[in-house]
C-alpha cells in the first residue's frame, strides 16, 4: 500500500469542488469551436496494469480519430508504461513511480502543474488515482458515477459518467469517450509491433521450424493460476499432435518461475521459456504466435488487441467482464460458472475454481481452433 502526506490530500480536498452527478452529454467536438475542439489537451489517469493499459488504447484511438490535433498525456506506472511507450497517438507519458512512496505524488504534481489540460479522464477509481486526478487542474475531471466510484474517488472529480449496469471492462472505459460525445467505434488498439521491432521479431521466429504457441502461465493472483502439470500436458499435445512450438511467456515472479520449472520437469517435449522478455518483446512474440493459451491476465488482452486467437482459462473473475473482448469467445474455458446474477453480469470473485479446468477442456478448444483454422 502506498502512502502520501495527509496534508497533500487535505489541501486538494479543500479546494476541489464536488459537483452533482451529470448525465447530460459533454460538448461534442462538432458543438465546440473548431479550433478549440481540435487542440484540446487530455490527461488520462490510469496507473496500472498491463491489461488496463491495453483497455485504455481504444479510448485514446477514439479521441484522436475525433480530434487529430488533440494532445494526450497519460499518468502511468513504469511497468505498463513500457508497454505503450512509442505508441504514435500518445503524446506524453508522465511516470508515477510508486517505489518512491509519497515522493511519487510530489513528482507527478510538479509535472502536471507545469502543463495545462482541458479534460482529465479518471479511468482508475482508487484513492491514489483520485489524488493525481486533482493535481491535473483540468476544468473537467470526468470520473465514474457514484455507484461505481470506489475509495471516495468521486471527491476528486467534478463530472460523472452516467450509471450503467456491469459490462466488459473495455466497454466500461469506452463510456468515458461516449460521455464526451465522441464515437467509440471502431474499437482499435494499435499495439504494434512498431516498425523498429520487426527485425527482432523476424530473428525470433527464425529460431523455430514450426509455428509458435504462446502459453501465458502466470497471473497477478494465485486464484487465477492453473496446475503446472496440466500446462505440461497441454504443451506436449501442442508439440506432438499439432506440430506447434510451445513457448512459455510472462514475467519472472516467484510463482511464474516455479510454474515454469515444474512444466519443464514434467513435459516430454520441453517448451522454450521466454519468461521475463519484457512487454514490448512479448508483443512481438504474441503477434507471431499461431495460437495463444492464457490465464486471465494482461497478455490475454494483448493477444486480443493483436487479433491473435486466444484460448483463455478463467475462473476467478467473470469472463464476460475480464475475458477476451469480442474475439475468441468460442475458445473460452469458463471455470467461473454462471456469469449472470439478478439479471445483470455477476461481479463477485470466485476462488478455488481454476483446478476444475481439465487438460481435456483446453485441448478441446485447441482442436476447435485447429479445425477452424484449417477449414
Amino acid at each position: 500500500m502506498h502512502t502520501f502526506p495527509p496534508a497533500l490530500i487535505a489541501r486538494r480536498m479543500r479546494t476541489t469542488p464536488v459537483l452533482p452527478m451529470v448525465t447530460l452529454p459533454f460538448p461534442a467536438p462538432h458543438a465546440a469551436p473548431a479550433d478549440a475542439a481540435a487542440s484540446r489537451s487530455f490527461c488520462i489517469v490510469m496507473l496500472s496494469a498491463a491489461g488496463d493499459a491495453v483497455h485504455v488504447l481504444p479510448v485514446i484511438n477514439a479521441i484522436k480519430r475525433a480530434e487529430p490535433a488533440s494532445r494526450i498525456t497519460w499518468v502511468l506506472q513504469p511497468g505498463p508504461a513500457s508497454l505503450v511507450r512509442g505508441h504514435p497517438l500518445i503524446d506524453e507519458i508522465i511516470p508515477f513511480d510508486r517505489s518512491r512512496g509519497w515522493r511519487a505524488f510530489t513528482d507527478v504534481r510538479r509535472a502536471l502543474h507545469a502543463r495545462s489540460f482541458d479534460i482529465t479522464l479518471a479511468l482508475q477509481d482508487y484513492l491514489k488515482a483520485g489524488v493525481i486526478t486533482s493535481f491535473s487542474g483540468a476544468p473537467i475531471r470526468l470520473g465514474y458515477d457514484g455507484a461505481r466510484a470506489r475509495d471516495a474517488n468521486w471527491l476528486f472529480t467534478n463530472r460523472r459518467i452516467p450509471p450503467h449496469q456491469p459490462q466488459h471492462i473495455q466497454d466500461e472505459y469506452l463510456e468515458f469517450v461516449q460521455a464526451l460525445g465522441i464515437a467509440s467505434e471502431p474499437v482499435q488498439w494499435g499495439l504494434g509491433p512498431w516498425d523498429s521491432e520487426r527485425a527482432w521479431q523476424r530473428d525470433f521466429v527464425s529460431r523455430f521450424d514450426r509455428p509458435i504457441a504462446s502459453l501465458v502461465i502466470g497471473s497477478s493472483r494465485p486464484d487465477k493460476d492453473w496446475i503446472a502439470e496440466r500446462w505440461a500436458e497441454v504443451a506436449d499435445a501442442l508439440h506432438a499432435d499439432y506440430a506447434l512450438q510451445p513457448v512459455l511467456v510472462g514475467g519472472q515472479s516467484p510463482r511464474e518461475t516455479a510454474t515454469a520449472t515444474a512444466i519443464l520437469a514434467h513435459a516430454r517435449h520441453a517448451p522454450v521459456s521466454l519468461l521475463g522478455s519484457g512487454l514490448r518483446k512479448l508483443v512481438s512474440i504474441l503477434d507471431a504466435s499461431a495460437i495463444v493459451v492464457s490465464l486471465d491476465t494482461g497478455p490475454l488482452h494483448m493477444a486480443v488487441a493483436l487479433d491473435r486467437p486466444v484460448i483463455s482459462l478463467i475462473g476467478y473473475s467473470n469472463p464476460l467482464r475480464t475475458g477476451p473482448y469480442r474475439r475468441s469467445q468460442d475458445l473460452l474455458v469458463n471455470a467461473y460458472g454462471d456469469t449472470m446474477r439478478g439479471g445483470q453480469l455477476a461481479t463477485d470473485r470466485r476462488t478455488g475454481r481454476m483446478n476444475s479446468i481439465r487438460t481435456r477442456d483446453v485441448l478441446d478448444r485447441v482442436a476447435r481452433w485447429a479445425e477452424r483454422d484449417h477449414a
